[in-house]
């Protein structure tokens, strides 16, 4: 049994490669909470999830001292205000900065998901490249963010992983399976400077190293939701 330290249980449900249950996982660790990872089956959906997140039956469901919280970001912005006493503030005190964290955390969702999705149902090399080059200023526009939001430092958070890394970071793993998968490049040096000297310091945070499985088991785990996927598309 994991506690927060204040000796009410932590419980964590989902499957380690989701981009949205990394994110819970990152805040934890940011904030030094000891919690039990309860791993989900990909494809099935525990009593215990179902029970916990009835209006949307998804994962990371947050379950402290046995209340549940559901949706990663209102997951993450939990866990900054519950343990607001222990390790670093992930999100802005600043009004205005809080304000634009959220929009870019919405915006990214709204975007890399699907992404993901698309790039990983193509059935074809051309629709592959398509996806890419749509998604390409996306990623120019993330950019742009970033340079704006870290006004010179290391992270969106400044000089500390903050609300707006954890939101993208998530995804870092699944955009370089991504590349493996399909052939392409989608972060590159030339297009998204910023963003490729942001991804090397995210990574060697102490915080995510425990929490991002190598490129390869993605890999591995992308061909398993492809194949899912494929197969539902045929049954369908």
């Amino acid at each position: 049994m994991a506690t927060s330290g204040t000796g009410e249980e932590v419980k964590l449900l989902g499957v380690q490669f989701s981009p949205f249950v990394i994110r819970a996982r990152i805040a934890l660790n940011l904030k030094g909470v000891g919690y039990e990872f309860l791993e989900e089956v990909f494809g099935k959906k525990s009593e215990l999830l179902l029970k916990s997140n009835p209006v949307y039956k998804k994962m990371p469901v947050l379950i402290h001292g046995g209340k549940p919280i559901c949706e990663s970001m209102i997951i993450v912005q939990y866990i900054d205000d519950a343990w607001d006493t222990t390790g670093p503030s992930i999100l802005p005190s600043d009004p205005y900065e809080r304000a634009t964290a959220r929009f870019w955390t919405t915006y990214m969702d709204d975007k890399l998901f699907p992404f993901i999705g698309q790039i990983i149902k193509a059935k074809t090399e051309a629709a592959k490249v398509e996806a890419v080059e749509q998604f390409a200023p996306v990623l120019q526009l993330l950019d742009g963010a970033f340079e704006k939001c870290s006004q010179g430092k290391g992270f969106f958070g400044g000089d500390a992983i903050g609300y707006v890394d954890i939101a993208l970071g998530s995804f870092l793993r699944w955009l370089t399976a991504i590349e493996e998968l399909s052939g392409l490049t989608i972060l590159a040096e030339e297009k998204t400077p910023g963003l490729i000297g942001w991804a090397e310091r995210f990574y060697s945070a102490e915080a995510v190293k425990d929490v991002l499985p190598e490129t390869e088991k993605f890999v591995e785990f992308g061909k398993v939701v492809q194949a899912a996927l494929l197969k539902s598309e045929a049954t369908d």
